[in-house]
Protein backbone atom coordinates (compact mmCIF):
# COMPACT_ATOMS: atom_id res chain seq x y z
CA UNK A 1 0.00 0.00 0.00
CA UNK A 2 2.81 2.24 1.19
CA UNK A 3 4.68 1.89 -2.84
CA UNK A 4 1.26 2.36 -4.34
CA UNK A 5 -0.01 5.35 -2.54
CA UNK A 6 3.87 6.90 -2.62
CA UNK A 7 3.60 6.32 -6.93
CA UNK A 8 0.60 7.83 -7.03
CA UNK A 9 0.59 11.33 -4.97
CA UNK A 10 4.46 11.38 -6.71
CA UNK A 11 2.33 10.99 -10.10
CA UNK A 12 -0.10 13.40 -8.94
CA UNK A 13 2.05 16.60 -7.87
CA UNK A 14 4.29 16.32 -11.00
CA UNK A 15 0.65 16.28 -13.09
CA UNK A 16 -0.60 19.45 -10.91
CA UNK A 17 2.46 21.06 -11.05
CA UNK A 18 2.93 20.51 -14.81
CA UNK A 19 6.85 21.54 -14.61
CA UNK A 20 8.02 23.43 -17.40
CA UNK A 21 8.36 20.95 -20.60
CA UNK A 22 6.83 17.82 -18.57
CA UNK A 23 3.06 17.43 -20.14
CA UNK A 24 0.35 15.80 -18.13
CA UNK A 25 0.18 12.76 -20.20
CA UNK A 26 3.89 12.32 -19.90
CA UNK A 27 3.60 12.39 -16.53
CA UNK A 28 1.04 9.88 -15.73
CA UNK A 29 2.91 7.69 -18.19
CA UNK A 30 6.35 7.55 -16.67
CA UNK A 31 3.94 6.93 -13.32
CA UNK A 32 2.89 4.03 -14.89
CA UNK A 33 6.02 2.62 -15.84
CA UNK A 34 7.24 3.14 -12.59
CA UNK A 35 4.07 1.11 -10.88
CA UNK A 36 4.77 -1.53 -13.73
CA UNK A 37 8.63 -1.80 -12.81
CA UNK A 38 8.30 -1.92 -9.28
CA UNK A 39 5.41 -4.46 -9.38
CA UNK A 40 2.14 -2.31 -8.01
CA UNK A 41 0.63 -3.65 -11.32
CA UNK A 42 1.22 -5.95 -14.16
CA UNK A 43 0.50 -6.17 -17.47
CA UNK A 44 -2.84 -7.70 -17.60
CA UNK A 45 -3.37 -4.70 -15.20
CA UNK A 46 -2.57 -2.39 -17.98
CA UNK A 47 -4.11 -4.72 -20.86
CA UNK A 48 -7.57 -4.04 -18.44
CA UNK A 49 -7.14 -0.26 -17.73
CA UNK A 50 -6.73 0.11 -21.27
CA UNK A 51 -10.12 -1.97 -22.04
CA UNK A 52 -11.70 0.15 -19.24
CA UNK A 53 -10.78 3.83 -20.72
CA UNK A 54 -10.08 3.64 -24.55
CA UNK A 55 -13.71 4.15 -25.16
CA UNK A 56 -13.52 7.58 -22.95
CA UNK A 57 -10.68 8.81 -24.05
CA UNK A 58 -10.82 8.30 -27.75
CA UNK A 59 -14.90 9.84 -27.14
CA UNK A 60 -13.02 12.87 -25.26
CA UNK A 61 -10.78 14.03 -28.27
CA UNK A 62 -13.28 13.54 -30.90
CA UNK A 63 -15.48 15.64 -28.28
CA UNK A 64 -12.82 18.57 -28.40
CA UNK A 65 -11.76 18.07 -31.86
CA UNK A 66 -15.87 18.87 -33.25
CA UNK A 67 -15.78 21.98 -30.52
CA UNK A 68 -12.22 23.50 -31.74
CA UNK A 69 -13.75 23.26 -35.17
CA UNK A 70 -17.13 25.39 -34.25
CA UNK A 71 -14.99 27.59 -32.57
CA UNK A 72 -12.55 28.20 -35.19
CA UNK A 73 -16.07 29.51 -37.16
CA UNK A 74 -17.27 31.70 -34.64
CA UNK A 75 -20.27 29.33 -32.98
CA UNK A 76 -18.88 29.96 -30.09
CA UNK A 77 -18.31 33.48 -29.77
CA UNK A 78 -21.56 33.92 -31.52
CA UNK A 79 -23.39 32.19 -28.90
CA UNK A 80 -21.75 34.35 -26.01
CA UNK A 81 -22.52 37.61 -27.91
CA UNK A 82 -26.07 36.04 -28.04
CA UNK A 83 -26.70 35.74 -24.56
CA UNK A 84 -24.77 39.25 -23.63
CA UNK A 85 -27.14 40.67 -25.53
CA UNK A 86 -30.13 38.82 -24.79
CA UNK A 87 -29.28 40.78 -21.52
CA UNK A 88 -29.88 43.83 -22.79
CA UNK A 89 -27.30 45.41 -20.09
CA UNK A 90 -28.93 44.28 -17.27
CA UNK A 91 -25.82 42.85 -15.45
CA UNK A 92 -27.87 39.77 -13.33
CA UNK A 93 -29.25 38.83 -16.61
CA UNK A 94 -26.12 38.57 -18.20
CA UNK A 95 -24.74 36.30 -14.86
CA UNK A 96 -27.68 34.29 -15.47
CA UNK A 97 -27.46 34.09 -18.45
CA UNK A 98 -23.71 33.24 -18.89
CA UNK A 99 -24.33 30.43 -16.76
CA UNK A 100 -27.22 28.94 -18.86
CA UNK A 101 -24.63 29.20 -21.88
CA UNK A 102 -21.85 27.17 -19.91
CA UNK A 103 -24.47 24.24 -18.48
CA UNK A 104 -25.34 23.85 -22.39
CA UNK A 105 -21.66 24.21 -23.91
CA UNK A 106 -21.09 21.65 -21.10
CA UNK A 107 -23.46 19.26 -22.10
CA UNK A 108 -22.75 19.33 -25.22
CA UNK A 109 -19.21 19.45 -25.37
CA UNK A 110 -17.70 18.38 -22.26
CA UNK A 111 -16.95 20.25 -19.19
CA UNK A 112 -13.14 21.04 -20.32
CA UNK A 113 -14.70 22.14 -23.82
CA UNK A 114 -16.90 24.69 -21.98
CA UNK A 115 -13.14 25.39 -19.73
CA UNK A 116 -10.50 25.69 -23.03
CA UNK A 117 -13.15 27.77 -25.18
CA UNK A 118 -15.43 29.12 -24.00
CA UNK A 119 -13.27 31.08 -21.02
CA UNK A 120 -11.27 33.13 -23.17
CA UNK A 121 -14.16 34.22 -25.22
CA UNK A 122 -16.19 35.42 -22.41
CA UNK A 123 -12.64 36.96 -20.42
CA UNK A 124 -12.17 38.87 -23.86
CA UNK A 125 -15.85 40.28 -23.52
CA UNK A 126 -15.58 41.18 -20.17
CA UNK A 127 -12.46 43.10 -20.57
CA UNK A 128 -13.83 44.97 -23.97
CA UNK A 129 -17.28 45.59 -21.69
CA UNK A 130 -14.65 47.02 -18.75
CA UNK A 131 -16.01 45.47 -15.91
CA UNK A 132 -14.46 46.15 -12.72
CA UNK A 133 -12.01 43.15 -11.74
CA UNK A 134 -14.90 42.10 -8.71
CA UNK A 135 -17.28 41.58 -11.58
CA UNK A 136 -14.30 39.49 -13.44
CA UNK A 137 -13.98 37.40 -10.72
CA UNK A 138 -17.44 36.93 -10.19
CA UNK A 139 -18.42 35.88 -13.61
CA UNK A 140 -14.90 34.05 -14.04
CA UNK A 141 -15.72 32.17 -11.24
CA UNK A 142 -19.20 31.22 -11.82
CA UNK A 143 -18.57 30.13 -15.46
CA UNK A 144 -15.73 27.73 -14.05
CA UNK A 145 -18.58 26.31 -11.71
CA UNK A 146 -21.01 25.85 -13.96
CA UNK A 147 -19.14 24.24 -16.58
CA UNK A 148 -18.46 20.68 -13.49
CA UNK A 149 -21.70 21.01 -12.14
CA UNK A 150 -23.50 20.87 -15.15
CA UNK A 151 -21.67 18.02 -16.46
CA UNK A 152 -23.66 15.24 -15.44
CA UNK A 153 -26.80 15.14 -18.08
CA UNK A 154 -25.20 13.36 -21.01
CA UNK A 155 -22.15 10.32 -21.46
CA UNK A 156 -20.54 12.73 -23.22
CA UNK A 157 -20.96 15.77 -20.67
CA UNK A 158 -17.49 14.69 -18.91
CA UNK A 159 -14.67 12.04 -19.12
CA UNK A 160 -15.92 10.44 -15.63
CA UNK A 161 -19.62 9.87 -17.07
CA UNK A 162 -18.03 8.11 -20.01
CA UNK A 163 -15.63 5.94 -18.19
CA UNK A 164 -18.37 4.94 -15.71
CA UNK A 165 -21.05 4.39 -17.89
CA UNK A 166 -19.03 2.39 -19.75
CA UNK A 167 -17.51 0.61 -16.89
CA UNK A 168 -21.31 -0.46 -15.61
CA UNK A 169 -22.41 -0.63 -19.44
CA UNK A 170 -24.63 1.89 -18.87
CA UNK A 171 -26.62 2.62 -22.11
CA UNK A 172 -26.61 6.36 -23.63
CA UNK A 173 -30.57 6.61 -22.73
CA UNK A 174 -30.82 5.07 -19.78
CA UNK A 175 -28.11 6.98 -18.45
CA UNK A 176 -29.30 10.27 -19.71
CA UNK A 177 -32.93 9.51 -18.14
CA UNK A 178 -31.55 8.43 -14.69
CA UNK A 179 -29.43 11.75 -14.73
CA UNK A 180 -31.74 14.88 -16.16
CA UNK A 181 -33.68 15.75 -12.71
CA UNK A 182 -30.22 15.70 -10.71
CA UNK A 183 -28.88 17.93 -13.27
CA UNK A 184 -32.03 19.81 -13.89
CA UNK A 185 -31.54 20.50 -9.69
CA UNK A 186 -27.65 21.02 -10.21
CA UNK A 187 -28.09 23.67 -12.54
CA UNK A 188 -30.58 25.20 -10.95
CA UNK A 189 -29.29 24.70 -7.60
CA UNK A 190 -25.82 26.21 -9.09
CA UNK A 191 -27.80 29.23 -10.51
CA UNK A 192 -29.25 30.20 -7.07
CA UNK A 193 -26.33 29.52 -5.01
CA UNK A 194 -23.08 31.41 -7.37
CA UNK A 195 -25.89 34.44 -7.24
CA UNK A 196 -26.72 34.65 -3.80
CA UNK A 197 -22.35 34.50 -3.27
CA UNK A 198 -21.86 37.11 -5.95
CA UNK A 199 -24.98 39.24 -6.25
CA UNK A 200 -22.78 42.14 -4.74
CA UNK A 201 -20.08 41.74 -7.40
CA UNK A 202 -22.60 41.79 -10.51
CA UNK A 203 -23.18 45.41 -11.93
CA UNK A 204 -26.57 46.92 -12.02
CA UNK A 205 -26.14 47.75 -15.53
CA UNK A 206 -23.67 47.03 -18.23
CA UNK A 207 -23.27 48.96 -21.56
CA UNK A 208 -23.27 45.98 -24.40
CA UNK A 209 -23.58 48.99 -26.99
CA UNK A 210 -20.48 48.69 -28.12
CA UNK A 211 -20.22 45.07 -28.59
CA UNK A 212 -19.81 43.00 -32.27
CA UNK A 213 -23.00 41.74 -33.24
CA UNK A 214 -23.36 37.73 -32.99
CA UNK A 215 -23.55 37.38 -36.85
CA UNK A 216 -20.58 39.81 -37.20
CA UNK A 217 -18.04 36.86 -35.53
CA UNK A 218 -19.75 34.42 -37.95
CA UNK A 219 -16.35 32.73 -40.27
CA UNK A 220 -18.29 30.59 -42.27
CA UNK A 221 -22.00 31.25 -42.96
CA UNK A 222 -22.03 27.89 -44.65
CA UNK A 223 -20.80 25.80 -41.81
CA UNK A 224 -22.43 27.64 -39.04
CA UNK A 225 -25.72 26.91 -40.69
CA UNK A 226 -24.53 22.95 -41.42
CA UNK A 227 -23.54 22.71 -37.91
CA UNK A 228 -26.85 23.13 -35.94
CA UNK A 229 -28.21 20.49 -38.80
CA UNK A 230 -24.99 18.58 -37.90
CA UNK A 231 -25.25 18.52 -33.88
CA UNK A 232 -28.87 17.33 -34.37
CA UNK A 233 -27.87 14.19 -36.32
CA UNK A 234 -24.66 13.99 -34.09
CA UNK A 235 -27.30 13.52 -31.73
CA UNK A 236 -29.52 10.72 -32.63
CA UNK A 237 -26.28 8.83 -33.86
CA UNK A 238 -25.57 8.88 -29.99
CA UNK A 239 -28.81 6.81 -29.25
CA UNK A 240 -29.14 4.93 -32.39
CA UNK A 241 -25.62 3.75 -31.25
CA UNK A 242 -26.88 3.07 -27.93
CA UNK A 243 -29.67 1.07 -29.39
CA UNK A 244 -26.86 -1.03 -31.12
CA UNK A 245 -24.70 -1.73 -28.07
CA UNK A 246 -22.14 0.35 -30.24
CA UNK A 247 -19.44 2.35 -28.51
CA UNK A 248 -19.69 6.29 -28.24
CA UNK A 249 -16.04 7.05 -29.18
CA UNK A 250 -17.83 6.08 -32.71
CA UNK A 251 -19.95 8.68 -32.67
CA UNK A 252 -17.91 11.61 -30.98
CA UNK A 253 -14.92 10.73 -32.54
CA UNK A 254 -16.13 9.48 -35.59
CA UNK A 255 -18.76 12.40 -36.18
CA UNK A 256 -16.02 15.02 -35.33
CA UNK A 257 -13.28 13.27 -37.96
CA UNK A 258 -16.27 13.87 -40.79
CA UNK A 259 -17.25 17.30 -39.16
CA UNK A 260 -13.61 18.32 -39.88
CA UNK A 261 -13.89 16.62 -43.08
CA UNK A 262 -16.94 18.56 -44.05
CA UNK A 263 -14.92 21.78 -42.56
CA UNK A 264 -12.74 21.48 -44.77
CA UNK A 265 -14.38 21.02 -48.07
CA UNK A 266 -16.04 24.87 -47.12
CA UNK A 267 -12.39 26.10 -46.69
CA UNK A 268 -13.11 26.76 -42.80
CA UNK A 269 -10.51 25.10 -41.07
CA UNK A 270 -7.03 23.38 -41.77
CA UNK A 271 -7.69 19.55 -40.22
CA UNK A 272 -3.78 19.22 -40.40
CA UNK A 273 -3.41 22.04 -37.69
CA UNK A 274 -6.33 21.16 -35.58
CA UNK A 275 -5.81 17.44 -35.18
CA UNK A 276 -2.48 18.07 -34.19
CA UNK A 277 -3.53 20.94 -31.79
CA UNK A 278 -5.96 17.94 -29.79
CA UNK A 279 -5.71 17.63 -26.41
CA UNK A 280 -3.54 14.13 -27.55
CA UNK A 281 -2.10 14.58 -24.06
CA UNK A 282 -5.12 13.42 -22.50
CA UNK A 283 -5.21 9.88 -24.00
CA UNK A 284 -1.95 9.34 -22.23
CA UNK A 285 -2.67 10.80 -18.94
CA UNK A 286 -6.31 8.83 -18.83
CA UNK A 287 -4.45 5.83 -19.54
CA UNK A 288 -1.13 6.44 -17.52
CA UNK A 289 -3.08 7.92 -14.39
CA UNK A 290 -5.71 4.97 -13.93
CA UNK A 291 -2.79 2.48 -14.41
CA UNK A 292 -1.42 3.66 -11.22
CA UNK A 293 -4.51 3.85 -9.38
CA UNK A 294 -5.45 0.67 -10.21
CA UNK A 295 -1.71 0.06 -8.15
CA UNK A 296 -4.25 1.36 -5.45
CA UNK A 297 -7.42 -1.10 -6.15
CA UNK A 298 -3.96 -3.88 -6.17
CA UNK A 299 -3.06 -2.72 -2.69
CA UNK A 300 -6.60 -2.72 -1.08
CA UNK A 301 -7.87 0.69 -1.31
CA UNK A 302 -11.26 -0.53 -2.97
CA UNK A 303 -11.59 -3.31 -0.68
CA UNK A 304 -11.78 -1.10 1.96
CA UNK A 305 -14.17 1.68 0.05
CA UNK A 306 -16.50 -1.41 -0.78
CA UNK A 307 -16.41 -1.91 2.75
CA UNK A 308 -17.51 1.42 3.51
CA UNK A 309 -20.12 1.61 0.93
CA UNK A 310 -22.09 -1.62 2.34
CA UNK A 311 -21.92 0.28 5.67
CA UNK A 312 -24.20 3.05 4.27
CA UNK A 313 -26.16 1.09 2.14
CA UNK A 314 -27.37 -1.09 5.30
CA UNK A 315 -28.55 2.27 6.51
CA UNK A 316 -30.71 3.15 4.09
CA UNK A 317 -30.84 4.19 0.19
CA UNK A 318 -30.78 8.19 1.33
CA UNK A 319 -27.67 6.96 3.37
CA UNK A 320 -26.14 5.30 0.55
CA UNK A 321 -27.02 7.79 -2.41
CA UNK A 322 -25.98 10.67 -0.20
CA UNK A 323 -22.54 8.92 1.70
CA UNK A 324 -21.56 7.62 -1.29
CA UNK A 325 -21.60 11.16 -3.06
CA UNK A 326 -19.66 12.94 -0.86
CA UNK A 327 -17.00 10.37 -0.20
CA UNK A 328 -16.25 10.54 -4.37
CA UNK A 329 -16.76 14.57 -3.55
CA UNK A 330 -14.53 14.58 -0.62
CA UNK A 331 -11.95 11.94 -2.41
CA UNK A 332 -11.94 14.25 -6.15
CA UNK A 333 -11.42 17.01 -3.93
CA UNK A 334 -7.95 16.40 -2.45
CA UNK A 335 -6.47 13.32 -5.01
CA UNK A 336 -8.31 14.86 -8.43
CA UNK A 337 -11.93 13.09 -9.86
CA UNK A 338 -9.87 10.99 -12.57
CA UNK A 339 -8.57 9.05 -10.47
CA UNK A 340 -11.52 8.97 -8.05
CA UNK A 341 -14.25 7.75 -10.58
CA UNK A 342 -12.02 4.42 -11.42
CA UNK A 343 -11.28 3.70 -7.54
CA UNK A 344 -15.12 4.36 -6.91
CA UNK A 345 -16.37 2.31 -9.74
CA UNK A 346 -14.44 -0.86 -8.68
CA UNK A 347 -15.55 -0.34 -5.27
CA UNK A 348 -18.99 0.11 -5.96
CA UNK A 349 -18.79 -2.94 -8.36
CA UNK A 350 -16.92 -4.81 -5.58
CA UNK A 351 -19.84 -3.77 -2.86
CA UNK A 352 -21.97 -4.66 -5.77
CA UNK A 353 -24.63 -1.61 -5.39
CA UNK A 354 -24.64 -0.34 -9.26
CA UNK A 355 -27.46 2.11 -8.78
CA UNK A 356 -24.76 3.75 -7.06
CA UNK A 357 -22.52 4.67 -10.04
CA UNK A 358 -24.87 7.74 -10.31
CA UNK A 359 -23.66 8.77 -6.91
CA UNK A 360 -20.28 8.24 -7.52
CA UNK A 361 -20.88 10.60 -11.15
CA UNK A 362 -22.56 13.55 -9.18
CA UNK A 363 -20.09 13.26 -6.60
CA UNK A 364 -17.04 13.32 -8.96
CA UNK A 365 -18.34 16.11 -11.03
CA UNK A 366 -19.50 18.31 -8.33
CA UNK A 367 -17.05 17.81 -5.78
CA UNK A 368 -14.02 18.78 -7.11
CA UNK A 369 -15.26 22.57 -7.05
CA UNK A 370 -14.01 22.81 -3.41
CA UNK A 371 -10.15 22.73 -4.76
CA UNK A 372 -8.28 23.76 -7.54
CA UNK A 373 -6.66 20.37 -8.29
CA UNK A 374 -10.01 18.61 -7.89
CA UNK A 375 -10.47 17.81 -11.99
CA UNK A 376 -8.72 18.29 -15.22
CA UNK A 377 -11.00 20.69 -16.48
CA UNK A 378 -10.40 23.08 -13.56
CA UNK A 379 -6.49 22.95 -14.25
CA UNK A 380 -7.07 23.49 -17.31
CA UNK A 381 -9.46 26.39 -16.93
CA UNK A 382 -7.10 27.72 -14.39
CA UNK A 383 -4.16 27.34 -17.11
CA UNK A 384 -5.62 29.03 -19.44
CA UNK A 385 -6.52 32.04 -17.14
CA UNK A 386 -3.26 32.25 -16.27
CA UNK A 387 -2.10 32.45 -20.29
CA UNK A 388 -4.57 35.60 -20.20
CA UNK A 389 -2.74 37.10 -17.12
CA UNK A 390 -5.29 36.53 -14.66
CA UNK A 391 -4.16 34.79 -12.10
CA UNK A 392 -6.11 32.75 -9.42
CA UNK A 393 -4.65 31.67 -5.92
CA UNK A 394 -5.73 28.34 -4.11
CA UNK A 395 -7.30 30.18 -0.84
CA UNK A 396 -9.08 32.57 -3.28
CA UNK A 397 -10.28 29.90 -5.29
CA UNK A 398 -10.94 27.53 -2.41
CA UNK A 399 -12.92 30.12 -0.06
CA UNK A 400 -15.57 30.25 -3.04
CA UNK A 401 -15.33 26.56 -4.07
CA UNK A 402 -15.84 24.93 0.09
CA UNK A 403 -18.81 27.68 0.41
CA UNK A 404 -20.65 26.90 -2.41
CA UNK A 405 -20.22 23.46 -3.80
CA UNK A 406 -21.77 21.11 -0.33
CA UNK A 407 -25.50 22.60 -0.97
CA UNK A 408 -25.46 22.08 -4.86
CA UNK A 409 -24.11 18.63 -4.36
CA UNK A 410 -26.61 17.55 -1.82
CA UNK A 411 -29.63 19.28 -3.89
CA UNK A 412 -28.07 16.87 -7.34
CA UNK A 413 -28.07 13.70 -5.28
CA UNK A 414 -31.62 14.27 -3.66
CA UNK A 415 -32.71 13.93 -7.51
CA UNK A 416 -31.04 10.36 -7.00
CA UNK A 417 -34.24 9.55 -4.90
Amino acid sequence: MFLAVSIFLITLVFVIWQPKGLQIGTTAIIGAIAALFLGVVSLDDVWIVTDIVWDATLAFIGIILLSMVLDEIGFFEWAALKMVRLSRGNGHLMFVYVLVLGAVVAALFANDGAALILTPILLAKMKHLEMKPLAVFAFLMAGGFIGDSASSPLVISNLTNIVTAGYFDIGFWEYAKNMFLPNLLAIIASLVVLWLYFRKDIPTHINVKHLATPESVIKNSTMFRLSWWFLGLLMIGYFIGDYFNLPVSLFALGGALLFLAIANHYKATKPIMTIKAAPWQVVWFSIGLYVVVYGLKNAGLTSYLAELIIHLQQRGETAAVIGTGFLSAGLSAVMNNMPTIMIMDIAIDEAGQEALAYANILGSNLGPKMTPIGSLATLLWLHVLAQKGVKIGWGEYMKVGLVITPPVLLTALLGLL
